[in-house]
């Protein structure tokens, strides 16, 4: 990397950390650290919101996927804002009645703890490894333009990330989420201008419609493809659903809105964000495409990276890879918190009982440390996986997001009991630990239905979890100590 590109990366880290820490203020208790005492303004979560779930997977394997094949994944995020709109009509509200502290604090409302533990744990799981798939992701642009090695790519990520974090709570982690957001998009209009100019300028677009790389909707009803219209309007509104109305990463964040409405309009707001986003860098791949950077053989996760290497001029290189890095730091940020807050309120708390809000402050900065070296360390599993980081992600997540989603469509009904809900989870995870491990890990064992597409995925598991919970509710009795309001409205 030249001179001029390594000096504006240094400078963007320092600024992206020294940010952080300045904005941090001063955390005076665990209300402080997790949700900035619920009073961060609503566009600033929205935009961390489109922060934390594109991160570097967007960044890097979307532009891949457009200059191999089409624009069909922009069918995903259609059915995200779907999604998004039934949670905050449905979900949202329940968050905001009383006092709660992640987004399983309602379970053990409508349950009873060991309920909420098992969430807890599910989420724990599922957010540690996808987000080391995404701690690696980075690593792979800094190999190829730095020459660094992976692991030093993703020790690097992982240290800077930790200290603002571990300072400065989820008020630094939003207020860098939305510099860098501010950043990374700029390097990709960047990067479009300069790859559409290589190619002859817009008309250049006429060769990719030519060509068929414009095509955005495929209308055929397939559970075996991946991209699709029905696939992405179903599976991406279920996914949504799960990852907007169940997942701690992101609803931690609506929980430090300062009012229901806001929270709504930070949701839905995202939503379109991300329809305008995802477009920005499948264009991206394709104006890759159009300048000859994909080469047949070459990795779809190494095209933007190496055009980046090679084709971008002193300066502006270094800017897109600091939108990059800063990238990756945002969403290892919101990952290493949320991970921590579900350690703290959903665990330590709730198993000791501890109230005292100077402790839990204590207990969370602990956690982050240790999540902070467990995604680090996992990251370094993922260095010889083939499958593109974006799918290996959302499949990972999706593995859990189905089972998730069910349980609290399973709140929804009077019959079912605690152990029922747990019941379904366990049988809803070992239905589907096949389906998605075996897509990813060669000769998994009991691999069934080997061809379902991963946008499935979610669906199939919230039909198998519901489906067993009732089942199960029919054999008992419900139990009217358990039987309460779920917040839907």
């Amino acid at each position: 990397m030249r001179p001029l590109d390594q000096a504006i990366v240094a400078l963007y880290v320092v600024a992206a950390l020294g940010l952080g820490l300045v904005l941090a203020g001063r955390q005076r208790d665990a209300g402080d650290y997790f949700l900035g005492h619920r009073g961060l303004p609503w566009w600033a979560i929205m935009l961390s919101i489109v922060a934390t779930e594109s991160s570097v997977v967007t960044v890097i394997s979307v532009p891949g996927l457009a200059a191999t094949g089409n624009l069909t994944f922009l069918q995903l995020p259609l059915g995200y804002l779907v999604g998004r709109i039934g949670v905050a009509a449905l979900l949202l509200r329940g968050y905001f009645a009383g006092t709660q502290e992640t987004a399983y604090t309602r379970l053990e409302h409508r349950f009873g703890g060991r309920a909420r533990r098992t969430a807890a744990a599910i989420f724990l799981g599922t957010r540690s490894v996808a987000d080391a798939v995404r701690v690696f992701a980075t690593a792979i642009p800094l190999a190829i333009i730095t020459h660094w090695s992976l692991p030093a790519g993703i020790l690097a990520v992982g240290l800077v990330t930790l200290v603002y974090t571990w300072v400065g709570g989820i008020r630094a982690v939003v207020w860098v989420d939305v510099m860098q957001l501010g950043v990374y998009v700029l390097g990709g209009v960047a990067t479009l201008i300069v790859a559409l100019g290589l190619a002859g300028g817009a008309d250049a677009f006429t060769t990719a419609l030519q060509a068929g790389k414009l095509q955005v909707f495929d209308f055929s009803f397939s559970l075996t493809r991946t991209y699709t219209f029905w696939g992405g309007l179903i599976g991406g509104a279920l996914l949504a659903s799960a990852s907007h109305g169940t997942d701690h990463l992101i609803v931690q964040r609506l929980l430090a809105s300062k009012s229901l409405r806001d929270a709504r309009r930070a949701l839905i707001g995202s939503g379109l964000c991300v329809i305008v986003l995802f477009a920005l860098f499948l264009l991206v791949g394709t104006s890759l495409w159009l300048a000859g950077a994909a080469e047949p053989g070459l990795r779809s996760d190494a095209i933007y990276p190496g055009f980046i290497a090679t084709r971008l001029p002193a300066g502006l290189a270094g800017l897109v890879v600091a939108g990059i890095l800063a990238a990756a730091m945002g969403t290892h940020a919101s990952a290493i918190n949320s991970l921590a807050s579900a350690t703290t309120h959903d665990f330590y708390a709730g198993l000791t009982g501890e109230r005292d809000p100077q402790r839990l402050l204590r207990v969370g900065r602990a956690a982050s440390l240790v999540w902070a070296l467990v995604l680090v360390a996992g990251a370094m599993l993922f260095r010889k996986q083939n499958t593109p980081v974006v799918q290996l992600a959302l499949s990972v997540a999706s593995l859990t997001y189905g089972c998730l989603l069910g349980m609290y469509v399973l709140a929804g009904s009077r019959r079912a009991r605690q152990i029922d809900a747990i019941v379904a989870v366990a049988v809803g995870m070992t239905l589907m630990a096949p389906v998605v491990l075996g897509a990813i890990i060669p000769h998994f064992p009991f691999h069934w239905l080997p061809g379902l597409a991963w946008p499935w995925y979610v669906p199939l598991g919230t039909a198998v979890t519901v489906l067993t919970g009732l089942a199960a509710s029919l054999v008992g009795q419900s139990d009217s100590r358990t039987v309460g309001q779920v917040g839907v409205d």
